[in-house]
């Protein structure tokens, strides 16, 4: 039994999901399209062809998904609302069925001692805003604070701490700018005012669920960057792509300012998107908890073309998960520690609200899974003792799911999904936690 992880009484333990990569019933009950439906159906858009239309059916089966986290003994379980779920055109009139699908998750959910945090946004946008500009669009944010005041008004009686959006450095960048995810454009640089958008959504949103007198939370994929080397021109490289990916995202929030963006050739007002009084609106709510993504750092070095100021390259001699990304658990306690170190006092309390890794599906009995855990809940403990505020910790993933671009290729999940059958078998991981959590708790109690 696992118990050597020096993690403080009260940690709360978690697993994540996403609606559009689990819930399934796209033309259900009222749904709207959203953009990965468009996205999904564009012929080479996704691996193999995979939508997201059947997924792993957990709008049907979310009583069965639920008994598997009541088997890990859960402290709580991150999930995402479908926007155009509630609101099929993401404005105007509600869609009875499908705030009433969320009600009885949430009620399932606390049948079942296991508190809800929903996600607000995490990439599906209702395809009718898209068609408006999506987040290009400064109205699109504006709809956003209306979806939140819905969704707060039917669930917030039960639903003490939201998170307002998931990762909007991944969204902007992949989405808006590489078209590698929905909405597929491929505007560079010019989609950052999708981001701007995205945290004025964020602020206006913020507003509304305080008013409510609920706790907010913004989720951010956030990575240590690591120079090359020690040159003056890796050193530059490091800082550029440090304030697209990380400060771009944090320092409007937790410090009231856009960082210096002249390196990626970005004007201060990106592009026309902020006006005088937007950053106030950002950062004047205030956040009662960071989420934190965290899979891997980021090396890089100076360009070898003008196209952009960094290459992004390999960091070498670590293990690789299937999906290719680098693992390194001690970036996780460097991060933790540089964000301490950047944003001091204004830093509100963290909780990793992603963390995991894919592998092989040949791999047996699982054990890279629990050995990249084991590691990086080592390097948590280690940041904690250091003095890091970490108050819980959520798993990436529950349970296998359609990952995006790449289908239903790689295998996050603590339990196995057939997608045939839709049958549910807990891998060597899903015990492993369960038992992890088993031992904090006892250790606790004492």
């Amino acid at each position: 039994m696992p118990d050597r992880f020096d993690l403080p009484a009260g940690f709360r333990w978690g697993v994540a999901t996403a609606a559009y990569q689990i819930e399934g019933a796209v033309s259900e009950d009222g749904r709207g399209p959203s953009v990965w439906d468009v996205f999904a159906a564009r012929p080479g858009a996704v691996r193999d062809g995979h939508t997201g239309a059947v997924a792993c059916d957990h709008y049907h089966r979310y009583a069965e998904d639920i008994e598997l986290m009541r088997g890990l003994g859960l402290d709580g379980y991150r999930f995402s609302i479908s926007w155009s779920r509630v609101l099929p055109t993401g404005t105007g009139p509600v869609n009875p069925a499908g705030l009433a699908f969320y009600d009885r998750l949430v009620d399932a959910l606390l049948e079942a001692g296991i508190t809800p945090l929903p996600t607000l946004f995490h990439w599906d946008l209702p395809q009718a805003l898209e068609d408006e500009g999506g987040w290009l669009n400064r109205d699109t944010a504006y709809r956003f604070a209306e979806y939140a005041a819905v969704m707060a008004d039917r669930l917030g009686d039960r639903v003490p701490t939201w998170i307002t959006l998931n990762e909007p450095f991944v969204h902007t960048v992949f989405g808006y700018a590489l078209g590698t995810h929905a909405p597929g454009r491929t505007l560079m640089f010019e989609a950052l005012p999708a981001a701007h958008h995205q945290l004025l959504a964020h602020g206006l949103a913020a507003s509304v669920l305080h008013d409510r007198g609920l706790e907010v939370m913004l989720s951010n994929n956030l990575t240590p960057v690591w120079p090359a080397s020690p040159s003056p021109g890796d050193v530059a490289a490091a800082e550029a792509y440090d304030a697209l990916h990380n400060r771009l995202f944090t320092d409007p929030v937790l410090l009231g300012c856009y960082p210096d963006l002249s390196a990626l050739g970005v004007p201060v007002d990106i592009f026309g998107a902020v006006r005088p009084e937007d950053v106030d609106l950002i950062h004047a709510p205030g956040l009662d908890g960071l989420g934190l993504n965290y899979y891997n750092p980021t090396r890089v070095a100076a360009p070898t073309d003008k196209a952009l100021p960094f290459d992004l390259v390999d960091i070498p001699d670590v293990p690789h998960t299937a999906f290719g990304w680098p693992v390194v658990p001690d970036g996780l306690r460097r991060l933790l520690a540089h964000l301490r170190e950047s944003y001091g006092e204004a830093l509100p309390p963290i909780t990793v609200t992603e963390n995991g890794c894919s592998v092989e599906e040949s791999t047996t009995p699982d054990q890279p899974r629990i050995d990249f855990l084991a590691t990086h809940l080592d390097a948590l403990a280690q940041a904690i003792t250091e003095g890091a505020d970490v108050r819980g910790y959520y798993t990436w993933s529950l349970i296998d799911n359609y990952e995006w671009a790449e289908g239903f290729s790689q295998k996050f999940g603590l339990v196995h999904v057939d997608f045939d059958t839709q049958r549910r078998t807990p891998r060597a991981s899903y015990a492993w936690y369960r038992d992890l959590i088993a031992a904090h708790r006892k250790r606790s109690a004492k």
